[in-house]
Order: C-alpha cells, then sequence, then structure tokens
C-alpha cells in the first residue's frame, strides 16, 4: 500500500502514529478554513500581521486539545506544530505562520479547498466534521477553544448567506482571538 501511495505522493511516510499527524494536520486545517473566510489567497492571510493574532489562537487551541488528549502532533509542508504546543514562545509560532505565507504563496493552489466550496461551488464545507469536532473533544478534555467554536460558527454564517466572504467576517474571528488571548495572560 505505501508503495501504491508513493506513485501519486513520492514523500508519503508510512507510519503506526496516524493521531500525530492527523492532529497536525487538524491544527494547519482549522488555519485554513479561517483563510478561507476571506477572498484572499492563502499566502496573502498568512503574510498579514493584522491576522497573525487568528492564526497563532487558532494554533494553540489545536495543539492543546491534542496534548491533553496525550498526542504529540507532528508536522508537514511548512506547518510545524511544535511553534504552538503550550509554552511554546510565540516567536515560533509567529516565524511558523511566516514560513506557511512564504510556502503557500509558492505552490499552484492560491486558495484552499474550503474557499472553493463556500466562493466557487456555493456548498456547505466539511466544518462539523474536521474542526467542529475539535471544539467536541476540548469540552470532553476541559480545554477552551473560543477561537475554534467561533471559526465553526463564522463558517457556517458564510454557508447560510448570512455572512459575506470578506475581511469584516474575518476580523469578528481575529477580535474573538485577540480577546481571548489577553483574557489568557
Amino acid at each position: 500500500m505505501h508503495r501504491l501511495l508513493q506513485v501519486f505522493e513520492p514523500d508519503a511516510e508510512l507510519t503506526d502514529d496516524i493521531w500525530s499527524y492527523l492532529w497536525g494536520k487538524l491544527g494547519y486545517g482549522a488555519m485554513l478554513f479561517a483563510t478561507a473566510l476571506t477572498d484572499d489567497s492563502m499566502s496573502a492571510n498568512f503574510a498579514d500581521p493584522e491576522r497573525t493574532p487568528a492564526w497563532i489562537r487558532l494554533g494553540r487551541e489545536v495543539m492543546a486539545v491534542a496534548v491533553a488528549k496525550g498526542v504529540r502532533p507532528r508536522g508537514f509542508a511548512g506547518f510545524d506544530p511544535e511553534a504552538f504546543l503550550p509554552g511554546a514562545p510565540e516567536s515560533a509560532a509567529r516565524a511558523c505562520i511566516a514560513s506557511l505565507a512564504d510556502y503557500t504563496s509558492k505552490t499552484a493552489k492560491t486558495h484552499s479547498g474550503v474557499w472553493r466550496d463556500l466562493a466557487v461551488r456555493k456548498r456547505r464545507t466539511e466544518v462539523d466534521v474536521q474542526i467542529a469536532i475539535i471544539a467536541e473533544i476540548a469540552g470532553e478534555v476541559g480545554v477552551e477553544v473560543p477561537a475554534i467554536r467561533s471559526l465553526v460558527d463564522l463558517v457556517h454564517d458564510v454557508e447560510e448567506g448570512r455572512r459575506p466572504l470578506s475581511r469584516d467576517t474575518l476580523q469578528v474571528l481575529v477580535d474573538t482571538c485577540n480577546s481571548a488571548s489577553t483574557t489568557a495572560s
């Protein structure tokens, strides 16, 4: 199976620790869902310093839940979950966000699949099974995830036509993250 997967993805890794990769993917995925709240490219979103608090807060919340579940997330494609683990310095998270801005600026795909679902296909996303589940698990392990909850609500608002894809919509998340970060300090 591994050899077959390498036909399509030469860098496919064989692992018996799928949960570590899954939680790493969830951290990056939460950020990609948030970039889909605007028409800006992934790279433009990651490069905007005013939006950085949202990326950091989302990453930290997902990693806190992973750690509470006993998982040490693994990274890929420019995303370093270590930068968002409890106790990691903010400078590491900022460096990771800069890396993501650079990485996404060099790919042929300018926008996430989530954005295409919202902006092009005008259909519901997988936010409930990919991101909302993090909030459910967080509740089970006693981790507060206000940014994740806000993200899910905002994606639902866009899906249901209550909000447009816009900087203002993403700003609601940024404001939530700034408020949550101040409260946590």
